[in-house]
C-alpha cells in the first residue's frame, strides 16, 4: 500500500529499542511538526477550501499524538529532550519543485507530506511488532493505523487539487528521491526518520 522503495534497515528498530527515551523525543517532535505543517498549508493555501476539509481534523489529531507521545515520555520518567534537526526531511524539502501554479505547488507539498508519514506508518510498523512494551506496541499499531489514514489523505488530495495523473508520475519519482535519500543517511536509533 505504501509503495515505498527501500524498507527500514531492520537494524533500525533495534536500535530504537535502546534508545527508547530519545526515540521518544524525537517522535514527541515529529508529530508537532506534523501538526504545524499541516496548519502552515492550510494558511499558505488558503484559497483551497478541500485543504482546510481534510487538514484540519488531521491537525487536531497529529496535535493528540503528540500529547499523547508526551503522555508516554512522563509515563517512563522520561525527560522531553530538546527537537532537533530532521534530516530525513531536510532532504525532501530540497526535492520540492518551485514555481509553476498554486495547485501545482500545492500538491508538491501535498506529496512530501504523504511520503513523511507513509515512511512514520512504516516505521510505527515494526515497532509495534518488535518492542517489548505492551503498552507501547499497541500504541504504535494505533498510530500506524492513523499515519496510514493522513498518507491516503495527502495523496489523494494531490490527486484532487492537480491533474492526475501528473500527479501519479510526480509520486513516482518521489518514491524513487525518498530511496536515495535513505540510502545516504546514516542509520540513526534515536530518531523516527
Amino acid at each position: 500500500m505504501l509503495h515505498l522503495q527501500l524498507p527500514t534497515d531492520p537494524r533500525w528498530v533495534d536500535i530504537a529499542k535502546m534508545n527508547l527515551e530519545d526515540i521518544l523525543t524525537d517522535h514527541a517532535y515529529c508529530e508537532q511538526k506534523a501538526a504545524t505543517s499541516c496548519i502552515s498549508l492550510i494558511v499558505n493555501f488558503y484559497d483551497f477550501k478541500e485543504l482546510r476539509d481534510v487538514l484540519v481534523p488531521v491537525v487536531a489529531e497529529e496535535w493528540g499524538h503528540f500529547e499523547r507521545v508526551i503522555d508516554q515520555i512522563d509515563k517512563r520518567g522520561y525527560t522531553l529532550g530538546k527537537p532537533r534537526k530532521d534530516e530525513y526531511v531536510i532532504k525532501l524539502a530540497e526535492f520540492v519543485k518551485k514555481g509553476g501554479n498554486r495547485p501545482q505547488q500545492l500538491s508538491e507539498y501535498l506529496l512530501m507530506n504523504a511520503l513523511i508519514e507513509a515512511r512514520s506508518c512504516e516505521r510505527f510498523k515494526l515497532l509495534s511488532k518488535d518492542i517489548q512494551d505492551e503498552e507501547l506496541k499497541k500504541f504504535y499499531y494505533e498510530l500506524m493505523i492513523s499515519e496510514a489514514g493522513h498518507y491516503v489523505n495527502f495523496i489523494e488530495l494531490a490527486r484532487q487539487i492537480h491533474d492526475k495523473d501528473q500527479v501519479n508520475e510526480r509520486w513516482k519519482e518521489w518514491l524513487l528521491y525518498e530511496a536515495q535519500v535513505l540510502k545516504q543517511i546514516t542509520i540513526r536509533g534515536d530518531r523516527m526518520h
